[in-house]
């Protein structure tokens, strides 16, 4: 028997329903977009209306939008129109302009190092030129945010430097076409001795697996049968690269990465090809607190298949993937849109609360101590997930890739951080060849390795040194001084192996020195061990 309702029943069960309807709806669409828009739209328009000053609207949307993202994660950020291009630029891995790496010093800019490829090193411009004219107009006091400006331009325009040369009394024009400029993400690659290689990679860059190939060739042609990847201070970038350096080191089938994310469409695996020509040369890969993301990546799918050694401090900790969306006006945001996990599953993330500044801060010094970790014991007290690698050992995860062998970098003081920071080593140099270039290029710029084992740095030279920085109000620190006065002679030597002999002199003496280093070069029989290779 079918129960037949009046008119006005049917009318109160609707309004009941509309009623609660509305009620469910408040309750469970209160983040609804729409309406959150419509908030956003209402604050902006009425502050714009009556706020007491002229307001200047796109600056409070662009502080809205940072102020959105930064409630999400410490990798999800808005970049401006005004800083798009130049970001960019650093992971395309090129710019147009003139190719010189430049400082200002007291008023004057100077040429640091003309860029390898590109047209100021075809001219002839070298390192400690100082640029006295841009198309005639003095830069004398120019800004080094103004810099770019002046020499950066579209490739196939001219711009004219005139360049006062140490020992010459004439100024020299030059006439410079401007061209595409390569920016390295491969620093530099040589041959340590006879057997082993170093390759050095400071971001992974749109051309970095291809770098890296040629630098692995190039040593590989001067008999290279052991590597040092060294990705202290890399902090990362395409992901896609990082995959394609890791399978130039590992066997074929093996796991390189796999992201997981919300939407399945940011769901990846990478699996390593096998065709690389370097899948059992012995490795050993150097980090640090600032090696992150992409570096993260290569060394923890190094670690996780015991194909080599990974040695220095614990790295950053960034395990979280983002993805660039362009916006109408130039500029972007980069949105967090996936995690990523090392082969074994590891999430390299550490943990983020709402002090940002204090999640980037790198791990305290003294929180790590020097130790043999091939067996990961260091971290066996924590409460970190575990993992077993192929040969038995147990790896963890939750907040960077821990070493097989923690080696500190050591930490400078006060003082020898301004003599860099204040470019006061640079300054040095530039004086420096200013009155003995001549004589010192006569002597050993054909001959960089009896420069290495000869040149010593004097006391003449460092009491010059310190003068310059007492110049600069740089107040003497002797205890400070005399704890680093070795580092402080190892600075001097290198920035001057820079002047003449580029990256390549640079580095080789400064690794001489480095204990992370030396301790890499002596740990090769273990990494051959544990990768199986003996």
């Amino acid at each position: 028997m079918i129960k037949r309702f009046s008119m006005a029943t049917v009318v109160i069960l609707i309004a009941v329903a509309i009623f609660f309807g509305t009620q469910i709806d408040n309750v469970f669409s209160g983040d609804n977009i729409y309406f959150q828009l419509n908030k956003f739209k209402d604050v902006l328009s009425l502050t714009e209306k009556y706020y007491v000053d002229d307001v200047d609207t796109k600056l409070l949307v662009e502080g809205a939008v940072s102020g959105l993202l930064s409630k999400l994660d410490p990798h999800s950020v808005y970049i401006p129109a005004s800083q798009l291009k130049r970001v960019e630029e650093e992971f395309k891995g090129s710019f147009e302009g003139i190719g010189i790496e430049f400082d200002v010093l007291n008023d004057t800019l100077i040429v640091v190092s003309p860029i390898v490829g590109g047209p100021s090193e075809a001219l002839g411009i070298l390192a400690g030129d100082k640029i006295l004219k841009i198309d005639d107009s003095s830069a004398v006091g120019i800004k080094r945010e103004d810099v770019p400006k002046k020499l950066r331009g579209p490739k196939g325009t001219r711009v004219k430097v005139t360049i006062l040369r140490t020992g010459m009394k004439e100024l020299i024009d030059f006439d410079i076409t401007r061209d595409k400029i390569p920016i390295y993400s491969v620093d530099v690659s040589y041959m340590v001795d006879n057997e082993v290689g170093y390759i050095s990679v400071n971001r992974f860059s749109a051309t970095t697996r291809d770098e890296f190939v040629e630098a692995l060739m190039k040593l590989k042609n001067k008999g290279m049968k052991k590597l040092v990847l060294d990705l202290r201070n890399n902090p990362g970038g395409y992901l896609e690269q990082a995959f394609r350096m890791a399978d130039e080191l590992l066997p074929p089938g093996k796991k390189i990465v796999y992201t997981k994310a919300r939407r399945s469409e940011f769901n990846e695996e990478y699996v390593s090809s096998g065709v690389s020509k370097f899948q059992n040369i012995p490795l050993i890969i150097l980090i640090n607190h600032g090696s992150a993301s992409a570096s993260e990546i290569v060394s923890g799918a190094v670690q996780d298949w015991d194909r080599g050694l990974v040695i220095g401090e614990t790295s950053f900790g960034k395990g979280l993937v983002q993805r660039q969306f362009d916006l109408t006006d130039s500029s972007a945001f980069r949105l967090t849109i996936a995690r990523y996990y090392t082969p074994l599953g590891r999430l390299i993330q550490k943990p983020f609360g709402k002090n940002i500044s204090e999640y980037r801060q790198p791990i305290a010094d003294g929180e790590e101590e020097e130790v043999d970790n091939i067996d990961h014991k260091v971290e066996s007290d924590t409460s970190k997930p575990r993992y077993k690698t192929p040969s038995g050992r147990t790896v963890y995860g939750g907040g960077g890739i821990t070493p097989d062998y923690i080696i500190k970098s050591g930490r400078i003081t006060n003082y020898t951080a301004q003599l860099r920071g204040r470019a006061i080593i640079l300054e040095f140099t530039n004086k420096y060849f200013e009155r003995n270039g001549k004589e010192f290029r006569k002597s050993y710029e054909q001959d960089f390795i009896k420069f290495l084992n000869q040149f010593e740095i004097t006391e003449t030279m460092l009491d010059e040194l310190v003068n310059l920085a007492k110049n600069k109000n740089i107040e003497f620190n002797e205890e400070q001084y005399n704890k680093d006065i070795r580092f402080i002679k190892t600075l001097l030597k290198t920035q001057i192996a820079r002047t003449v002999w580029g990256n390549e002199g640079a580095y080789t003496v400064f690794n001489r020195d480095d204990e992370q280093f030396k301790k890499a070069i002596s740990l090769f029989p273990e990494a051959e061990k544990i990768a199986g290779l003996r």
